[in-house]
């Protein structure tokens, strides 16, 4: 029987040096976990139940498939993107505004301070940063308003938007290989760094030339214990 070393653990010093010592020309940021220690995704979704936004039938139908993907009946992708068309019918700028309050509540508070520095330093030092994100763009790019990340450089759940009206036209559901493939889509098929939390991060985090482990979930940490990459854990705001 063999065992894995735990993956090297960095302080914040030596994560920002290592990161710095780098100089990377892009970078690429996961939201969930990685900014923050929440799941906007799922925060989100329950936001809008909880306000009315998302009509009763449509959450009856969304909780019964929530509650089959934790019994593991229904995959990551399939998920995304049921959490993301649900809102089909609905008006777009009435979920925008239902995610800038949702953020100012619940995400901006608990933004991981050192992530948010080093994002804004990075920016400052001319570096193009991307956000990639399996939760839906109207939560994302409220997210990385805050960040000045430009919503051309979001990449996340979206459907298609017909006059205002959301589809239920799914258009990229970025998370596992997809991830990659959405990344490699807008030509950054070798990001020179990039930050993840979870498995469904690590394709993403294999093409980089500094693959950074953020707060990575059991099954990351144990890849990046297998393939020498060193974690990060920061501290909560």
């Amino acid at each position: 029987m063999t065992s894995t070393v735990p993956a090297r653990t960095l302080s914040s010093q030596q994560f920002l040096d290592a990161v710095r010592a780098g100089q990377p020309r892009t970078a690429v940021f996961d939201f969930d976990g990685t900014l923050w220690p929440g799941d906007a995704g799922s925060g989100f979704l329950h936001w809008t139940i909880a306000t009315g936004l998302l009509p009763e039938s449509a959450t009856r139908q969304i909780l019964d498939r929530h509650a089959m993907y934790h019994r593991g009946e229904v995959d990551e992708i399939t998920i995304c993107g049921e959490m993301t068309s649900i809102y089909s019918g609905l008006s777009q700028k009435a979920i925008r505004a239902s995610a800038a309050r949702y953020f100012t509540d619940h995400v901006r508070p608990r933004l991981f301070p050192v992530m948010v520095g080093l994002v804004h330093e990075l920016q400052d030092a001319g570096v193009e940063v991307w956000a990639v994100s399996s939760t839906n763009n109207w939560m994302i790019e409220e997210g990385v308003r805050e960040l000045r990340i430009p919503a051309e450089r979001v990449l996340a759940a979206a459907v298609a938007v017909d006059d205002d009206l959301v589809t239920s036209t799914i258009v990229d559901i970025p998370s596992d290989e997809g991830k990659a493939a959405s990344l490699r889509r807008v030509g950054l098929t070798h990001p020179d760094a990039v930050f993840g939390n979870s498995v469904h991060d690590f394709h993403m985090l294999e093409m980089a030339g500094m693959p950074f482990p953020i707060n990575p979930s059991p099954a990351l940490a144990l890849k990046a214990a297998e393939l020498g990459w060193p974690v990060f854990y920061p501290d909560e705001a």
